[in-house]
């Protein structure tokens, strides 16, 4: 079978003669029909990642038909299209810490077949293409975290237009809520607001789009999902309601971080988001399969294109997912 491994110093090297896996009790042989990627994915791939990645294969995100199971397999069968879990082994409950992940620890989805356990596997929404629910396992179920209790009279705060924030968008508006994002490119602007977002603000023409944002509000969002990290935690701070919530993400941006009292004055919450559980993922893909919500794909690109897909990814002006074809 044909699988990429990151090669050391960065970059995918394609090995065609990689054989097959074979399930062993308890797992399933998945064949892979479509990946997505993440920002993880990305440092993964230039081999810059806090574990050593070289010869892995990566990406955490992808979606599949069953091709064989092993022994005592009982959750799924041959011809089942499925999705993976961002953690193989967080089923329900409190998080339970950091495991080994695909893409890391564990080899990921970037290859025609792949062996996984049953238990971290869920179906696909009926709906679904392979390669739209590729794009679910990380984005959309951080979204789905991130944007939890969130409802009718509650203010959303998205930042720009990448994955997990098109995605808290999207549940945002079923569930109710008025929804802010911000922006720095005017095509990407008009679609945010056909997606349903009530007020974009341009934080390139707006360096402090936090007192727009809070303006804007009367009085700030009472959530804010925080992409940045350290370069726009400061905004997101004044952006935020009183007693408010700043859902935790990411952390693409460089800064100095918060200003601790300033925080403090708010009486705000930060909390950090670890994507989610199985019980969480398919508590999700029930609101999905019941709203028919669409996930927003950027562009899909061949499986012999998969370096070109990090290209876009990291320099591409995107809007929602990049998607790999197998």
């Amino acid at each position: 079978m044909r699988a990429f491994k990151v090669r050391a110093g960065g970059g995918l090297a394609l090995t065609a003669d990689c054989p097959v896996p074979d399930p062993s009790a308890g797992e399933v042989l998945v064949k892979v029909r479509a990946t997505s990627l993440n920002a993880r994915d990305r440092l993964i791939v230039s081999d810059s990642y806090s574990v050593d990645v070289q010869g892995r294969v990566p990406l955490s995100d992808g979606a599949g038909v069953v091709e064989a199971v092993g022994d005592g397999v009982s959750r799924f069968r041959v011809g089942d299209r499925v999705v993976g879990t961002f953690h193989p082994t967080w089923l329900y409950g409190p998080f339970p810490g950091w495991g080994e992940l695909r893409g890391t620890q564990r080899d990921g989805w970037l290859s025609d077949y792949v062996v996984l356990d049953q238990q971290s596997l869920v179906p696909v929404p009926d709906r679904l293409s392979f390669e739209e629910a590729a794009t679910l396992p990380c984005a959309a179920l951080t979204a789905w975290s991130a944007v939890a209790g969130v409802g009718p009279g509650d203010v959303l705060l998205v930042q720009g237009s990448g994955g997990v924030s098109v995605f808290a968008l999207q549940f945002a508006r079923l569930a109710g809520a008025r929804v802010v994002a911000t922006t720095s490119d005017e095509d990407k602007a008009e679609r945010l607001g056909a997606l349903g977002a009530a007020d974009i603000v341009n934080y390139k023409m707006t360096p402090q789009w936090g007192a727009r944002v809070r303006k804007l509000t009367d009085g700030g969002a009472g959530r804010v999902l925080e992409i940045g990290g350290a370069g726009t935690l400061p905004q997101s701070i004044e952006a935020v309601a009183y007693g408010g919530q700043i859902a935790l993400v990411g952390n693409l941006a460089s800064g100095n971080g918060m200003d601790v009292s300033h925080f403090f004055r708010r009486a705000a919450t930060l909390r950090s988001i670890s994507v989610g559980s199985r019980s969480d993922f398919d508590q999700m893909n029930e609101a999905i399969d019941g709203s028919r919500l669409q996930p927003v794909i950027d562009r899909v690109f061949p499986f012999n294109q998969a370096s070109e897909a990090f290209a876009h990814f990291e320099s591409g002006p995107r809007f929602g997912k990049v998607v790999i074809s197998h």
